[in-house]
């Protein structure tokens, strides 16, 4: 478990406890339609199986995780 998870949000808060609000917010989603990238660890499965019914969860390749916009290299020009 040494990649990451992409967590997006696809429900509201309102309406539901305290503590799924927390967690949610814990988890770093701001409303539906935000999406977070966060360590593949048992702390962060815990937070999402809490709130499984608000979000959906896909595994995130561990060599795709660091990049962000193509395969250019850091510091490397076109």
């Amino acid at each position: 478990m040494a990649g990451k998870l992409r967590v997006t949000q696809v429900k509201s808060t309102i309406s539901h406890i305290a503590r799924n609000r927390a967690t949610i917010k814990a988890l770093g989603l701001h409303g539906i339609g935000s999406s977070v990238d966060v360590a593949d660890n048992e702390a962060t499965r815990g937070m999402v199986r809490q709130v499984r019914f608000l979000v959906t969860v896909e595994e995130v390749p561990a060599d795709a995780a660091g990049r962000k916009g193509g395969d250019a290299k850091a510091g490397e020009t076109a």
